[in-house]
């Protein structure tokens, strides 16, 4: 029982949930200063995010180890499915179960925002992003032709973690669009790209010998790490023009950046990305305390 809790877990990569936070935090620092924050709208939103971040992990195991791009050539962690401590049966019962948890997590969240609404034309489009947001999630390595294997994940994070993270979650609190989360909006979807990015440069070698296309495999891992630098660069640059839109104390939050900035490097030097599996999670870490520093400096 212990054994196959910890497999579960494992398989859900919790680590994972504080960069999926990032957008919400960032959003929220947004309407914070906007006087429209509401703690209530902030914890469904938490809750639905994570829900999505979970669904995604376990669809991409699931549908990785189907598709064959979990291999002995993979260099990061083993996955639940290939290693065999999860069934693929029980893993796709419990991608459903999931979704639909994300669906009831969602709506609860809409009626909460959008119930005293007559005419909830922006609630109706929020509960269709959702749904978008529910099925790619599970599409991004499961099912027939996932959009993760024709090197369409970079675009995918950019949108969802990006702009429709940042920007909705203000929406969410304000009820009201502000062209400047553009910035802030680059910012966090460049580092969820960049974390995306360090797996794919990674794992190029297995994901090309399985033909999953992702983005390096298809540009080459050379210019793949140019790509990097290139998604750290617009970070920073957005970064700074958040803070200034911002105030206050939030500069202070750029600090956390020389971490992508000083990894620019060792992606540089890197020969096979075997040895970039570490700074994962540095990227992912400073997105997150970014957002966070962003949220309480406000």
């Amino acid at each position: 029982m212990e054994a196959n809790l910890k497999a579960w877990i494992q398989a859900a990569r919790l680590r994972t949930l504080p960069l999926a936070a990032s957008c919400v935090l960032t959003g929220s620092a947004f309407a914070l200063k906007h006087g429209g924050f509401n703690s209530v709208v902030f914890v469904l939103i938490l809750i639905t995010t994570f829900m999505l971040q979970v669904l995604s992990n376990l669809a991409n195991d699931y549908g990785d180890s189907q598709n064959g791009a979990d291999n002995d050539l993979r260099v990061g962690p083993a996955r639940a499915v290939q290693s065999g401590a999860i069934s693929a049966r029980r893993m796709r019962k419990a991608v459903v179960v999931v979704a639909v948890s994300c669906l009831v997590s969602g709506v609860s969240l809409l009626w909460t925002v959008f119930r005293f609404e007559q005419i909830p034309y922006v609630g109706i489009l929020f509960f269709i992003l959702g749904l978008i947001a529910i099925a790619a999630a599970i599409k991004y390595t499961a099912g027939k032709n996932p959009y993760g294997y024709s090197g369409f994940g970079d675009l995918s994070v950019m949108i969802f973690f990006g702009f429709l993270g940042v920007m909705g979650t203000f929406y969410l609190h304000c009820k009201e669009f502000d062209a400047t989360l553009i910035w802030p909006s680059l910012t966090i979807g460049a580092l969820s790209t960049a974390v995306l990015n360090l797996n794919n440069l990674r794992d190029h070698i297995s994901d090309s010998t399985t033909g999953k296309r992702t983005l390096v495999v298809r540009i080459g891992f050379s210019k793949g790490k140019y790509y990097h630098i290139f998604l750290i660069s617009m970070a920073l640059i957005s970064a700074v023009v958040t803070v200034f839109h911002l105030g206050g104390k939030s500069s202070l939050a750029l600090l956390v950046l020389i971490i992508p900035l000083t990894q620019c490097v060792k992606v540089a030097r890197s020969v096979n990305g075997s040895d970039l599996d570490s700074e994962l999670k540095k990227t992912a870490l400073s997105a997150f305390l970014f957002s966070l520093l962003l949220f309480i400096l406000n």
